[in-house]
């Protein structure tokens, strides 16, 4: 009997293939010989071929990656509106020196209070809750003290800060004190403190020319280093703070800030030119610091800019890093080459 002859049932089939074979015919070869056999239903001759199934792709495709945002140059700026802040900012500053000097307190008020608040609410990503009312109180009085009674006073309202700062945040328990007051203490000493010796530059007769050489020098060595960082910024001065500031922007703002200071303090407080020089490369090199000491802190913080308030800016911390950080030294400065018995 041929293998092929179909007369019999599958399973006779099967047992005569097993006999010869010493093995089981394959069921995909059997249900083509008997249809119906291992499950497979017989299809007609005359039945239309299934219709093709589409081809799945084996991975998706790839999605076109979004676009970058627009550049804002190499410094990393949005430069006109970062122009346009700046001036109003140094017009509201000149306009309350030269109105009256209660005006000029206020306008420091309202900026430590603003830049206090920011600071505050920049550092909650690390988890730290700084007692916010303590530190806005307390730069108040600060600023009050400086006028009145000096670099002591100032002081005074530091430490007096400081400790309400650490008695107030005693309410909330012990989970994260040490955490909290610490950076209460940060924001303190950077913002009102040295905010306060803005103050202590105008208390003088001449004040209001001392705080505008002190914010030209600022303004210069800011000026003077974003100028040689865009044409001549080759070699990265602190690369994991601060990427975009080099060596040759800083000696171009220490050559600004030094060569206006000459002539600024030799203009207009009659000093030797070459002491206007060194007050205007210290500035500037406390400017650079205040800079970098902010970009640390944002980096540490993992945020870019302490606040969105300034177009161009940031916040208004984003502004004052520099100024902060030279109002110290332009006062101390200042008490040496220009001495006053205000």
């Amino acid at each position: 009997m041929s293998y092929l002859d179909t007369s019999d049932s599958g399973e006779e089939y099967h047992q005569r293939y097993r006999a010869r074979h010493g093995d089981a015919a394959p069921d995909s070869y059997l249900s083509d010989v008997f249809p119906g056999y291992g499950g497979v239903a017989a299809q007609p001759a005359d039945a239309p071929a299934p219709p093709p199934q589409p081809v799945q792709p084996e991975d998706e495709p790839e999605t076109a990656a979004p676009e970058p945002p627009p550049s804002n140059g190499r410094a990393g700026r949005n430069l006109p509106a970062a122009i346009g802040v700046g001036l109003t900012m140094g017009a509201v500053v000149i306009g309350s020196l030269f109105y009256r000097r209660a005006a000029f307190l206020g306008a420091i008020v309202v900026a430590v209070l603003v830049a206090t608040s920011g600071m505050g609410r920049a550092v909650r990503p690390s988890g730290a809750r700084p007692p916010l009312l303590p530190l806005l109180a307390g730069g108040v009085a600060m600023v009050g003290l400086a006028w009145y009674g000096g670099a002591e006073a100032l002081t005074l309202g530091l430490v007096a800060t400081a400790v309400a700062a650490m008695v107030w945040r005693l309410a909330d328990g012990p989970d994260g004190y040490q955490r909290d007051v610490v950076a209460a203490m940060l924001i303190a000493v950077y913002v009102p403190f040295l905010g306060g010796f803005a103050v202590l530059l105008d208390r003088p007769d001449n004040g209001a020319v001392r705080v505008i050489v002190t914010l030209a020098g600022v303004v210069l060595s800011d000026t003077g280093g974003y100028v040689a960082g865009v044409f001549f910024g080759r070699h990265p001065m602190a690369p994991s703070v601060s990427p975009k500031k080099s060596w040759e922007g800083t000696v171009g703002s220490i050559v600004a800030a030094g060569v206006g200071g000459a002539i600024l303090l030799h203009s207009v407080l009659h000093v030797l030119w070459w002491h206007g020089a060194i007050f205007g490369v210290a500035v500037s090199v406390a400017s650079v610091l205040g800079d970098l000491a902010e970009s640390l802190i944002k980096r540490d913080l993992g945020i870019k800019d302490m606040s969105h308030l300034l177009p161009g800016h940031g916040g208004l911390m984003d502004r004052l890093d520099s100024v902060l950080f030279a109002l110290p030294v332009a006062y101390a400065v200042l008490a040496f080459v220009a001495p006053t018995g205000g």
